[in-house]
């Protein structure tokens, strides 16, 4: 288990972010990544909040396995598993410099594109758009949650045109998010970042995944949603642009 305190310092924010974006704030869990990554490189950040991930999904399939869409979860997964593998291949062939950057860009996308949306932008693919659109967006949507847990914009501007009824777009996206979770497993076992460090450390802040979980669901009806958004994704702009200002300096 990493015993260094900034490192929880850093994480168990950065899990409480994950738990509060299963219990409805969604989003917010992407801020988790680069936080990870301002103290231990990108790839182990990845690993570590992997299994606690794969945990949390379980009650999210639960809840919706029987809502789902076959055809886009047909279209986007196999292209979604291309784009894991060059996740992997970009991880295993280039310093962690090139890697930490590419996480500040994907943050930094990430949290414009959210801030965005918020107030009333919108970037999708046309409702008609051809099936190689979709599968196009499933590689990006792999690549980006390989690299950062961060897959979301990708998957949404092909699925939210749809016009899904609300359970089936959470179920299908609950299911795409687990399967594709999963997909990333060998992918750092190929990486080599399964060490029992990385496990042990998972495993306790899996806990605070949890109760943050439970505490988000509550949480979500109380506050101000629109406002606390704003200012997670408006650090995670900064946060990502630390990240490019290390990968700059060498890591």
């Amino acid at each position: 288990m990493i015993s260094d305190p900034l490192f929880y310092a850093l994480a168990v924010p950065a899990v409480v972010l994950m738990g509060l974006a299963k219990g409805g704030f969604a989003g917010v869990g992407a801020m988790a990544m680069p936080l990870l990554a301002l103290r231990v490189s990108p790839v182990q950040a990845a690993a570590i909040l992997l299994p606690i991930l794969i945990l949390q999904d379980v009650v999210g399939v639960w809840a919706f396995r029987r809502e789902w869409d076959k055809g886009v979860l047909a279209l986007m997964i196999p292209p979604a598993a291309v784009g894991i593998g060059l996740g992997w291949l970009l991880a295993a062939r280039v310093s962690s410099t090139v890697v930490l950057a590419v996480l500040g860009g994907i943050s930094i996308a990430f949290a414009a594109h959210r801030l965005w949306t918020s107030r009333g932008g919108r970037v999708v693919a046309p409702r008609n758009a051809p099936p190689a659109v979709g599968a196009a967006l499933g590689v990006a949507a792999g690549f980006t949650s390989q690299i950062a847990h961060a897959g979301q914009p990708p998957f949404q501007m092909w699925v939210l045109p749809k016009g899904l009824a609300p359970g089936v777009l959470v179920g299908t996206t609950a299911i795409f998010f687990a399967v594709i979770n999963w997909l990333k497993v060998p992918a750092y076992l190929a990486l080599g970042q399964f060490t029992p460090q990385n496990l042990a450390t998972a495993a306790v802040l899996a806990p605070v995944a949890i109760a943050s979980t439970i505490a988000g669901v509550w949480l979500v009806r109380r506050v101000d949603a629109q406002r606390f958004y704003t200012i997670i994704y408006v650090l995670m702009i900064l946060v990502g642009g630390q990240l490019i200002w290390q990968a700059a300096r060498g890591g």
